[in-house]
């Protein structure tokens, strides 16, 4: 008698449940700062040496490695979906938490971009050990990623910008920033809203805020957010704290220091960051590329996941090729992709 082999069984997205989960969930210490790593690719303590393969013109290339950075009050988890996107296409990345954020460490007292600097400078270290590295942020994300390009002392190749602040006038600036008023009449109120009250609030604002199209939000991920705002207090100490980021973007950035190819991501149904300081961004550095997505918003690894890991992985292996030169026309043509 003949056996018969039974198809193993299948989980979420099709892959056989006794495969292992393509994500790595991890804790390491960046800058004397603990936080939560996930990864797809060769883990750090096992991945080989590089080989350095001689041929004629030079060094054959290594794959480069993705180091992917969230927005303010985020986590990694918002690029979970894009992780599985790079993973069955092989491409090496990691996300992590930032300080003050998920499961990371809180930062200290005192300034936040300058421990957020340090804080990437040490993944971006531990990651071009492997590999070229290549540095995209959303939001938050996006500004940590323009000010490591500027350090010429990383060994950063390419950086990716999406939906940076702090480049033109914003919703976001004026309400943090500029008109604190209403934060003040919040943290004023003579009893503290009720936690359920607060967290009724978010589970309405969040898909707005961060998805293109709030129909189409991931309940999980808005349920991630919610969980940041659990009652008052908490609210009001992290809009003290959007106050404090928003001051210090004044002065973020030294756009001129840029020498590496760098993407700017503008989307055209962003509530938070307008398309314009993507644009922005692109004219005030000559040699940058432009991609304009009408049809995504504020956090568009959340809006289309396979479009976002296809652009990052395309920029990445062209910073490669130029070996982290950008392109020497100073002229670069926008890309404006179709809406969707």
């Amino acid at each position: 008698m003949t056996a018969t082999q039974r198809p193993a069984p299948v989980g979420r997205g099709g892959r056989p449940t006794n495969d292992p989960e393509p994500i790595r969930e991890s804790f390491r210490r960046f800058a004397g700062m603990r936080t939560r790593v996930l990864e797809v690719g060769p883990p750090v303590a096992e991945a080989p040496a590089p080989k350095r393969t001689r041929r004629k013109g030079g060094e054959k290339p290594r794959a480069p490695r993705l180091v992917l950075l969230h927005g303010y009050c985020d986590s990694a988890d918002t690029w979970r979906p894009v992780l599985g996107e790079l993973a069955a296409a092989g491409i090496a990345a990691i996300a992590v938490d930032l300080p003050g954020f998920g499961d990371a460490q809180p930062l200290r007292p005192g300034p936040m971009l300058p421990q957020l600097d340090a804080f990437t400078a040490a993944v971006v270290r531990e990651q071009a050990v492997l590999g070229p590295v290549v540095l995209a942020g959303n939001s938050l994300g996006g500004t940590m990623s323009l000010r490591a390009a500027q350090n010429h002392r990383l060994p950063t190749i390419g950086v990716v910008s999406i939906a940076a602040p702090g480049f033109v006038d914003s919703w976001l600036v004026r309400t943090v920033g500029r008109n604190p008023l209403p934060l003040r009449l919040y943290s004023s109120l003579p009893l503290p809203v009720p936690g359920f009250l607060v967290r009724a609030v978010a589970e309405q604002l969040v898909p707005r805020i961060l998805y293109a199209d709030s129909r189409q939000a991931d309940a999980g991920q808005v349920r991630r957010f919610t969980t940041l705002f659990p009652d008052y207090r908490a609210t009001t100490s992290r809009l003290e704290e959007a106050r404090q980021l928003v001051a210090e973007l004044a002065d973020a950035y030294r756009l001129d220091q840029i020498r590496i190819p760098l993407l700017a991501v503008a989307c055209g149904k962003d509530k938070l960051v307008t398309p314009a300081s993507g644009r922005k961004l692109h004219t005030l550095v000559p040699h940058s590329r432009l991609v304009v997505r009408e049809d995504w918003g504020h956090c568009p690894q959340l809006d289309d996941p396979p479009e976002v890991a296809e652009l990052l992985t395309f920029f990445a292996a062209g910073a490669v090729r130029s070996g982290g030169r950008p392109a020497p026309t100073v002229n670069t043509v926008a890309e404006d992709s179709a809406t969707g």
